[in-house]
């Protein structure tokens, strides 16, 4: 299959086409081996709970997880073949010859959860909540559609967005499971209605949700897909304690922790349940690092934020993280290994990256004695209070950075409190800011380096960058794309404007009456969750 990418380029050579199609897109089926059976719920295991339930205002697994499997989106990533692009609202698109045009047929006959109908009016007021937001609306992703100028409905089941030029990413960002859609009668009467209810068109319906414990769907006999869902609902226990959520799968008290269970624990689990249980492992789109607060002083010295990733030794955090934190693979600011990656000798060059420990520790003790902290200087990390991997990332950051001098106190956040201090009001020294998308996408994964965007914790400014990612995401030769990209990398890694961390790598572990539940590399897509059906209660 042709990548989103290539399939662009293959548009723009078609002058004399005027619109392609691009996919009809069926449900996907059950790939399961045996015949699914029904009834049943789902127990499930999640390390956080979620700060709201409104997908398009939140940027984590605990509001995702929990409610994704009672709504829909217009697109999605197939769950069994990452990263195709198949229909979920919609049925089949056209991206006209400019590039410049996208048109969607929606699928009929789909009702809301209150019994209203789906149609193009929903979800033309749900992207218009996400591009162009209220006053007083968070919208995390906007600044993904800014090509986007408008979203017009030319009837009931057909929904068209106009872009000011190409767009590299958009189709793909379009598939964004964070992109769920509401009825349109909730959001005029207030837009942020959905950070405390639930009205979908999901295989599931909302049951129940007792803040820090349990959050529970059901079935909903009225889904669109025939014969689907085949569980009867779903239930989710919270616990920030891995060995809690661990305890839980051996007991059977929870079959599945969607997010990752550290190596250690998994095989305990293995050693106790055998073949009872089934483990997916599988790399992820997530690196953990640390913002610097470059309003601040002695953040503001680059000198100083060059100490700090000399400080950190990465290829020993790969060895002893793995294993209890799931933190894996070393790399730059993309995912190591994919098409956008930069190779290890090029990112050897930056610093902190080198492999010569020693040499890059003296190096750091000499920048912070030139910027006028020969002794170092004390600071507090704040972080979030879930244990994998962030308290584990954060008490190896510590150790490392005592080594050259520097004393901090690690103060771990409940999870609203870390967004807010982090992303919201920059009330941070040094926080660690981990990176997770559903997309190995050069859109997602670097705009939270430019002004504009909201994920920029580290409130730092550089015009190159701005120009750079505005013309990486119009570039529709992937050669040249490249390129800008690894411009970017140049940049932030060189004047360290973040500090990467380590890599994450998935480890799903579930007992093996779970069935049909595929793991994709990252913990977003896939959690629909209406392909899945239990062997047995």
């Amino acid at each position: 299959m042709r990548s989103h990418r290539t399939l662009i380029v293959f548009i723009f050579s078609c002058a004399a086409a005027v619109s392609i199609a691009v996919l009809l897109a069926p449900a996907p089926p059950a790939r399961a081996a045996e015949t699914p059976r029904r009834g049943g719920v789902l127990l499930a295991a999640i390390a956080a709970d979620a700060p709201s339930l409104d997908p398009h205002q939140e940027e984590t697994f605990a509001t995702l997880h929990l409610v994704a499997p009672c709504y829909s989106t217009l697109l999605q990533i197939d769950p069994y073949q990452y990263p195709k692009v198949i229909g979920d609202v919609a049925t089949e698109w056209k991206i006209a010859a400019d590039g410049l045009t996208y048109t969607f047929k929606l699928r009929q006959g789909i009702r809301f959860h209150d019994g209203s109908p789906l149609t193009a009016a929903d979800v033309k007021a749900t992207y218009e909540k996400i591009v162009f937001p209220p006053e007083g609306v968070r919208s995390i992703r906007k600044n993904a559609y800014a090509a986007i100028t408008s979203i017009e409905t030319p009837d009931a089941n057909a929904i068209v967005f106009k872009l000011k030029h190409p767009s590299a990413s958009l189709l793909v960002n379009l598939a964004s499971p964070w992109n769920v859609i509401y009825p349109k009668k909730y959001l005029d009467k207030d837009p942020n209605y959905f950070k405390a209810n639930i009205v979908g068109s999901g295989p599931f319906k909302f049951k129940s949700h007792t803040r820090g414990s349990t959050f529970e769907g059901e079935r909903n006999p009225d889904y669109f897909i025939k014969d689907r869902p085949y569980l009867d609902g779903y239930k989710f226990f919270v616990s920030t304690e891995t060995s809690v959520r661990a305890a839980a799968i051996r007991s059977g008290r929870a079959y599945i922790e969607f997010r990752t269970m550290p190596q250690s624990e998994v095989e305990t689990i293995r050693k106790q349940l055998g073949d009872k249980v089934v483990v997916q492992d599988t790399p992820a789109t997530g690196i953990f690092g640390i913002a610097v607060n470059q309003t601040i002083k002695p953040f503001n010295d680059e000198r100083v934020r060059k100490a700090l990733t000399l400080g950190l030794d990465r290829y020993t955090a790969s060895r002893v993280l793995y294993p209890i934190a799931s933190l894996k693979d070393v790399g730059g600011l993309m995912r190591p290994a994919t098409e956008w990656a930069m190779s290890d000798v090029e990112l050897q060059k930056f610093p902190g990256f080198g492999k010569d420990v020693e040499k890059n520790r003296a190096e750091a003790k000499r920048l912070l004695a030139e910027a006028g902290y020969p002794n170092g200087f004390k600071a507090v990390l704040k972080n979030r209070n879930v244990r994998v991997p962030y308290v584990d990332f954060g008490t190896f950051v510590i150790q490392e950075w005592r080594k050259i001098g520097i004393e901090l106190e690690h103060r771990p956040l409940e999870s609203a409190s870390w967004f807010a201090d982090g992303r919201d009001t920059g009330n941070f020294e040094l926080i660690v800011s981990p990176s997770f998308n559903f997309m190995d996408d050069p859109d997602q994964f670097l705009e939270r380096y430019t002004t504009r965007d909201s994920n920029n914790w580290g409130r730092f400014s550089d015009p190159r960058i701005d120009d750079l990612f505005t013309r990486q995401a119009r570039a529709l030769d992937p050669t040249e794309r490249k390129k800008l990209i690894n411009e970017i990398e140049k940049i932030v890694l060189g004047h360290v404007y973040y500090i990467p961390g380590i890599w994450w790598a998935r480890s799903v572990v579930h007992w093996a009456k779970v069935k049909n539940y595929v793991a994709p590399p990252n913990h977003y897509s896939n959690q629909k969750l209406q392909d899945v059906w239990l062997s047995e209660d």
